[in-house]
């Protein structure tokens, strides 16, 4: 590759190539080690893996993103580093989108069949499946591609099944009839975390129950859902309500249905039941509510379920039957008002659950379902974190993860589909026992395991998709193993190093990993046949939870509100890798990121600042090598190099490059992402481009023989710092880093990738030269804006005279005199003359102990620099009161960090400077006093 490079910066030139470069030579393959390779300690991430159904959104770019920085920051340290990708089969909403499918066709599941159906969803996955792991290469994700995983995948649903049988034979999985959260939508259950709240004005009816035996007396219930009293089978009380002893041991009679038909239901007396809310007394519906299913298991009451999978009424709803449940609902309070049956209304706030995926209210339902028994898998999990196995950062979401887990319930994992893994349970139509194959035995059964009949049928349900990716860590690495003895990827890659994932994914699959993981794979033993600790069965050992990306204004990201941010529009506007960067600049843990188009817009000139600093570097190289200087940058070091004779600015680069390395690898570290991401950003725009390159072409002076040597060391210096610049950037910015790195070697590159480089390591600073080089710096800056107070024109070099106070006088001097031809070129100066005393008059700045005076004669308009001055003194005068006020503060004191009081000090000394300054230059001028 020539150093040539285009005039204009264009990332859809060069992204597309190289992200179809790094899949197709597999560059970030990790293979499984040879046995007995010393690998160290791995760094091992695993992909929350996305939906099959999935389309790339900001909150995966971000998560993608801090990953992507990670494993290439890790890879680049020398770590055996694996990042494992793979989606997830999302059994309902995979389900949902094929039967839409169906639907636009005229047919449907059931028409099809199962297996018809199955086959179906398998072909809509080989179409459109990928969608997300295509977009996830295109923006250069350095996953293992060679390793991808898809939870139905047929070694990873070996897992699943014996996951199952080992809990069923350890009286871990049970089958039984609870009352779960019933979709209408979708027609499955789902767990309580796929049921979204929220608060709505609804309305609280009073309804009264004649009781049987006494005529003219009513006990008056309170409920939000009049239709479930067709599910009634009591009224409960609470036993030392006064209001209602006289009503102990009597019946109620349920005034729905025909005449003659209609139920007598008991009073029963409960400790549980609120005499504060509404009448004190609660209607009991067991099948429709878990708490009347509790109360009714305590009082050895039946079970009425009154809705059919659709929440239709179904028979035994007598005439109600047939309706939808919310027509049922006006059908039975029009009834109720016509018997003088409905008392008061009121409105009242309640809590509407509804499901996640289809968005329809919730309906609890009593239904037989499979469960697992959690809480000696949750024992496990809290010790885990509670021992700091496993670490959260931030940490606040540690304390949320042990309160959940301290108040966790059996997790019901069947559903009603027909797309996922399907239960390996059989049912016996002669003896209606269940039969569940032994761990291990991977062939079907053909008899029932209790009486031999051969009249046995498979569970229709499948299981809830959480189970299957809660295997994940260990299902991907082989598990379970072939006389219990571990893989070598699992021996190696396990526990993983980090997860990194939302708050909104915690308990769904954080929680059920760290469950999963430290249950079954404290059952398998060490590489070396010792038995394994919890720490080591652990599925990972740190969980970071990203920030939630919203919009400029800190709104939530929702397509009703049309204020979705679409990555992949973004990404075609201004390049991946300034949306990378904007992403990682600001995030930090525990803060939400406000994303900013105009943010983004100013990281696409960033990318454009280094690419033309590339094509002036590259056009020095070419210069150097017509007349016959070469730079050899395979003899070059991780880091730059710079003996302590060379110039100022050379010293001082480097310096500033150790301490920009430094601060990147202890923020990647703290998983301070925004601090790595600025400190960069600084290092590169500010002390690269605007200072060293306008410096370092003072050194590279072709035309002379004679400054040869001078022109090689500077053009090495430029060409070695710039060469490890783009290794620190690469992980935030791979496209734009890997495409000037082949350049800069004219394609002669010592790795495929600079992916595969090495990142800067900091050695020692050179503290002088980074003293030397803040004074120049300062000076500079003190003269640019002085030019501009007295209006010099832009072309035009000025004198200036210099104080420097006594206490740093020589060393000032002697920079200032070592280093004129930086002065002159940077602040056009043509005259620098040194006064042993204070200076005065006008045009002067100071500066770290500085005096500078521009000495330029022009006309002055005197009102109008009575008027600067006076405003500048009043500006002045206005800082240092406030500075005043603060420093004798004892409260502010006391709580303010030091650096922040010495900050404030020492431009109170300045301001205090600049005062007397201002004053002396408004006094030399016949300037009215006010």
């Amino acid at each position: 590759m020539p150093h040539d490079l285009p005039k204009a910066y264009d990332p859809a030139a060069i992204e597309d190539h190289w992200a179809e470069y790094w899949v197709r030579e597999k560059l970030f393959t990790q293979p499984t080690p040879k046995p007995g390779e010393n690998v160290g300690e791995p760094f091992t991430i695993l992909l929350p893996p996305p939906n099959v159904t999935g389309r790339l959104h900001m909150g995966h770019m971000l998560n993608q993103t801090e990953m992507d920085i990670l494993t290439r920051w890790h890879r680049m340290l020398g770590d055996t580093t694996l990042w494992l990708p793979g989606t997830d089969h999302a059994g309902i909403a995979t389900q949902m989108m094929v039967e839409r499918q169906l639907v636009s066709e005229g047919t449907s599941r059931k028409a099809l069949g199962r297996q018809a159906f199955e086959c179906r969803v398998w072909k809509w996955r080989e179409l459109y499946g990928g969608a997300i792991l295509d977009q996830m290469k295109r923006l250069g994700a350095s996953v293992d591609w060679q390793r991808e995983y898809f939870t139905m995948d047929a070694r990873l649903s070996v897992a699943v099944r014996e996951a199952f049988t080992r809990l069923y034979e350890q009286g871990l999985i049970y089958r039984g009839a609870y009352v779960v959260n019933w979709c209408p939508s979708c027609q499955t259950a789902i767990s309580d975390l796929e049921v979204v709240h929220e608060e709505v004005l609804g309305k609280l009816w009073e309804i009264r129950y004649p009781v049987v035996g006494m005529p003219g007396e009513f006990l008056t219930i309170a409920t939000t859902r009049p239709e479930t009293m067709l599910g009634d089978v009591a009224v409960a009380i609470h036993p030392e309500d006064e209001r209602y002893l006289h009503l102990h041991g009597k019946k109620l009679l349920l005034p729905l249905g025909k005449i003659g038909e209609q139920r007598e239901i008991p009073i029963v007396l409960d400790d549980w039941v609120s005499r504060d809310f509404g009448t004190g007394a609660v209607k009991v519906t067991p099948a429709h509510d878990p708490n009347d299913f509790a109360l009714g298991q305590r009082h050895h009451l039946p079970s009425i379920n009154i809705m059919d999978d659709t929440a239709h009424i179904n028979e035994a709803g007598g005439p109600y039957a047939g309706l939808e449940r919310y027509k049922a609902r006006e059908r039975v309070l029009e009834d109720l008002a016509v018997l003088g049956l409905l008392g008061t209304i009121h409105d009242h706030k309640l809590s509407v659950g509804r499901c996640d995926r289809s968005k329809d209210v919730v309906e609890p339902r009593l239904s037989t379902q499979w469960f697992i028994k959690i809480q000696p898998l949750a024992d496990h999990a809290i010790e885990a974190v509670e021992k700091g196995h496993i670490k959260f950062t931030p940490d606040q979401y540690k304390k949320t993860y042990l309160n959940w887990m301290n108040n966790i319930h059996d997790w019901c994992i069947s559903r009603q589909l027909w797309w996922g893994h399907r239960i390996p349970a059989w049912h016996c139509a002669e003896c209606n026992r269940i039969t569940v194959p032994a761990p291990g035995d991977i062939a079907d059964p053909s008899a029932c395991l209790h009486c031999g009949s051969e009249q046995i049928r498979q569970e229709t349900d499948v299981l809830d998709t959480w189970f299957s990716s809660g295997l994940l860590p260990v299902s991907v690495f082989g598990w379970p193993f072939r006389d219990n003895k571990p893989s070598i990827d699992f021996a190696t890659f396990y526990p993983t190093s980090l997860l990194v994932t939302g708050f909104d994914i915690l308990f769904f699959w954080v929680a059920r990993m760290i469950m999963l993981g430290c249950w079954l794979a404290l059952d398998v033993p060490m590489p070396d046949g010792s038995k394994r600790e919890l720490k080591d069965s652990v599925p990972f050992k740190d969980v970071y939870i990203h920030a939630l990306v919203r919009d400029a204004n800190r709104e939530k990201m929702s397509k009703t509100k049309g204020n979705v941010i679409d990555p992949i529009e973004i990404v075609k506007q201004y390049g991946t890798d300034a949306v990378r960067f904007t992403l990682a600049s600001m995030a930090s843990p525990g803060t939400d990121i406000a994303f900013n188009v105009a943010r983004t817009e100013g990281y696409r000139a960033f990318a454009n600042k280094i690419w033309n600093a590339a094509r002036f570097i590259f056009m020095n190289l070419d210069r150097a090598a017509e007349v016959g200087l070469s730079v050899d940058l395979r003899a070059q070091a991780t880091m730059p190099m710079v003996g302590n004779d060379e110039p100022v600015e050379a010293r001082w680069i480097v310096a500033e490059f150790n301490r920009a390395t430094t601060q990147v690898n202890e923020s990647l570290s703290n998983y301070r992402y925004d601090d790595a991401a600025n400190a960069i950003y600084q290092f590169f725009w500010g002390s690269f481009c605007d200072w060293y390159l306008e410096i370092v072409k003072l050194r590279l002076d072709f035309s002379e023989k004679a400054k040869q040597a001078e022109t090689r060391a500077a053009l090495t210096n430029l060409v070695s710092v710039f060469e490890a610049s783009l290794r620190l950037l690469s992980p935030f910015m791979p496209f734009i880093t890997e495409e000037l790195w082949h350049a800069v070697y004219a394609g002669h590159t010592p790795a495929k990738s600079v992916a595969l480089s090495r990142f800067p390591i900091a050695s020692a600073l050179h503290s002088r030269a980074q003293r030397e080089m803040e004074a120049l710096q300062a000076l500079i800056v003190d003269v640019r804006a002085l030019r501009k107070e007295v209006g010099v024109e832009e072309k035009e070099a000025v004198s200036i005279k210099l104080h420097s106070y006594h206490f740093i006088n020589e060393d000032r001097r002697e920079v200032f005199v070592n280093n004129r031809d930086i002065i002159e070129r940077l602040a056009k100066v043509s005259e620098i003359e040194f006064s042993e005393a204070p200076l005065s008059g006008a045009s002067i700045r100071s500066s770290l102990g500085v005096d500078v005076q521009v000495l330029y004669q022009r006309t002055v308009d005197i009102p109008a620099e009575c008027e600067r001055l006076r405003k500048e003194i009043a500006k002045l005068e206005k800082a240092l009161t406030s500075a005043e006020r603060q420093l004798a503060n004892e409260s502010f004191l006391a709580k303010a960090p030091s650096n922040i009081v010495e900050g404030l000090k020492k431009q109170q000394a300045e301001n205090s400077q600049s005062l007397v300054k201002a004053k002396a230059a408004f006094d030399a001028l016949p300037c009215e006093q006010e």
